[in-house]
């Protein structure tokens, strides 16, 4: 049996980051990851060319505090996505080209529409105590009830319905009728409300890491190298009052406490022993992923922008929702990132990969014209099928559970401690929420034992 002072499960970027705050104190850190690759739910393709590709999470935004200071500390700048033009919504066949989070330029009832619901989820999350939505006034209420259902009420106008409707169910990969409201709410004033949710200039989309998300966690990899172990899923974590002992397929690890840096669902796949208090138990059960793909356009050069485009479109209902320039910060192919979320992203992935292809590349044909049709390659990344994510990019939360549950969330069950973006007050769903999740578990670890 292997020993250390403390555990790490999962080398995502909360892990890492734990890991890393812990080693940074003097401690010694055994690191366990299920997959082949550090970066969770963040994976970035670095090319032959030095060309690179996210896979997974992508973006950081002003506020976002912890992942910038992580990007100093590591020596990683960062550029601007590209906002020179115009982005595109089409809605029932229809190509509204507009600047800004609202296309003013559709019929002034579905924009209006659109501007009055903001104007309410604006009002809704200034009432949120984001470290304890379910303390909200009107917690009880909003979590008896769907995000489908709040739209079917407050969005009248069916094309900004389905707009709106793609926007937020689209965040959290999964249906509308799937979601609490009072979770959705919550996760909009966990990062400041939905413009910067929703939004691309100086919101979450504001810019990206110059060599991708790698260059931020495959740094903190290295620097945790001889203690990290890949290709290790946790199997069972049991407990004692001297420590904790973490049980692989072929090997087990001692330590003083353990911080479990997985996504919720994949957390409620360990045995755990004794059995974890029934709030935290139940819990695991019912905060799952949804389903999501993310894929890649690769051209010559960036066409949609001598066009006047961004490169960013949202077509409700379509094999190519969303997209996005994902070009890098030097010149290089032109790159669209097309991500597919919910219902529509389970059905892609029932697909044989060439007619997903097919359908995705047709999609972006009928929306940027004829140059779409014949990229020089294409790749695809289903997030629905990774075994060690459970899903989409961002558990989310059904009606109920974060007002019977949500309290569950992040306190430590004895010598077991919790990170994760979903544990995260702040940035709930980001990278950064991830990073600042495994600095408070680092934080809580120290804490405890040295109080014992």
């Amino acid at each position: 049996m292997e020993d250390a002072d403390y555990i790490v499960v999962g080398a995502g970027f909360a892990g890492l980051t734990a890991a890393l705050r812990l080693t940074q104190a003097g401690h010694s850190v055994l690191v366990i990851e299920a997959r082949d690759r550090p970066g969770g739910r963040t994976f970035t393709e670095t090319r032959a060319d030095g060309s690179y590709i996210d896979h997974g999470g992508t973006w950081v935004g002003p506020g976002q505090d912890r992942i910038h200071a992580l990007m100093a500390e590591l020596g990683v700048r960062s550029y601007k996505q590209y906002v020179d033009g115009q982005a595109m919504m089409l809605v029932d066949g229809k190509a509204h080209r507009y600047g800004g989070t609202i296309p003013w330029s559709m019929r002034p009832w579905v924009s209006g529409n659109l501007a009055t619901a903001f104007l309410e989820l604006r009002r809704m999350c200034a009432s949120i105590p984001v470290e304890a939505p379910w303390d909200a006034a009107r917690a009880v209420r909003w979590d008896a009830t769907t995000l489908a259902q709040w739209l079917e009420w407050h969005v009248p106008v069916r094309q900004a319905r389905r707009l709106l409707e793609m926007a937020l169910a689209g965040s959290y990969t999964s249906a509308a009728s799937e979601l609490s409201l009072l979770f959705v709410v919550f996760q909009l004033a966990s990062a400041g409300g939905p413009d910067f949710v929703l939004g691309v200039e100086g919101a979450a989309e504001d810019a990206r890491p110059v060599g991708g998300m790698g260059a931020i966690y495959r740094p903190m990899a290295d620097r945790l190298a001889d203690v990290l172990s890949l290709g290790a899923p946790a199997r069972s974590i049991s407990q004692d009052s001297a420590g904790v002992t973490v049980r692989c397929d072929s090997r087990e690890v001692r330590g003083s406490r353990v911080i479990v840096a997985v996504p919720v669902a994949i957390a409620g796949q360990i045995v755990y022993e004794p059995a974890l208090p029934v709030d935290r138990s139940l819990l695991h059960q019912r905060m799952p992923s949804g389903a999501v793909l993310k894929c890649h356009a690769l051209y010559d050069e960036p066409f949609w922008r001598a066009d006047g485009l961004t490169g960013q479109s949202a077509a409700p209902g379509t094999a190519a929702a969303v997209t996005i320039d994902a070009g890098m910060h030097e010149e290089g192919p032109g790159v669209l990132a097309i991500v597919t979320e919910g219902p529509t992203a389970r059905t892609l992935s029932r697909m044989a990969p060439a007619d997903r292809r097919a359908a995705i590349i047709d999609a972006l044909a009928h929306r940027f014209g004829p140059k779409a049709s014949v990229p020089i390659e294409f790749t695809q990344q289903d997030w629905t099928a990774e075994q060690y994510s459970g899903g989409g990019m961002i558990s989310h939360a059904p009606p109920g559970v974060l007002t019977e549950f949500g309290h569950a969330l992040r306190p430590a069950c004895g010598r077991i401690h919790w990170a994760g973006t979903e544990t995260s007050a702040v940035m709930y769903g980001f990278v950064d929420g991830a990073v600042r999740s495994g600095e408070r578990a680092a934080r809580e670890v120290l804490a405890a034992d040295a109080a014992a």
